[in-house]
């Protein structure tokens, strides 16, 4: 479990849930709640406590250490991990399929992306550095950049900066399925 790899990591750095939350800019009790597998946050809070803990976003979903290519079969679908916040307006409709977990010493996040219908009029943002690139396999998507909204349709796509509030969901309360290519620096 994510969690249960970060307080791992922590500990073995030496370093403070109260520091983890200072140097993060989340609360004790998130990193609490993480590291208890309560919850599992979205990325951009995964980043925040990737960089204090001085490790690779991907450190948390690794499964094993392969320096070689990593190929994922199509009958082989990775276990799926769904991320969430206790915000009221969370997303809470993303399951993530890491695409490259046992790959070491990557700089790129690969993920197929369940985005399942949701109704919620307002979204809460994120943000994080690194860029994005997301192609729509599936139904239409909906990115909030900034103030600015894009509809992607299948067999499109879009690449941004992380670093601008952003939130990807699908439109029109469907349903879609995307690839996403999540980088962030070290």
């Amino acid at each position: 479990m994510v969690g249960s790899k970060i307080k791992s990591i922590r500990e073995s750095k030496s370093i403070t849930v109260e520091q983890i939350a200072e140097r993060s800019r989340l609360t004790i009790d998130q990193i609490e709640r993480i590291e208890a597998n309560i919850n599992v946050p979205s990325l951009a809070p995964l980043v925040k406590i990737a960089r204090v803990l001085g490790v690779r976003l991907g450190t948390f979903l690794d499964d094993s250490e392969n320096l070689g290519p990593v190929v994922c079969r199509k009958d082989e679908q990775p276990e799926g991990i769904s991320f969430s916040s206790e915000s009221a307006n969370s997303h809470n409709n993303l399951n993530f399929f890491a695409l490259a977990q046992s790959k070491t010493g990557r700089h790129m996040e690969p993920f197929l992306i369940d985005i399942d219908s949701a109704s919620k009029e307002e979204y809460e943002l994120s943000h994080h550095e690194g860029e994005e690139f997301i192609f729509v396999l599936e139904g239409v998507v909906e990115i909030t950049y900034g103030k600015s909204k894009y509809v992607i349709n299948a067999g499109e796509s879009i690449y941004y900066d992380s670093i601008v509030n952003h939130n990807v969901h699908a439109a029109n309360d469907s349903k879609a399925k995307i690839l996403a290519v999540v980088y962030t620096p070290f």
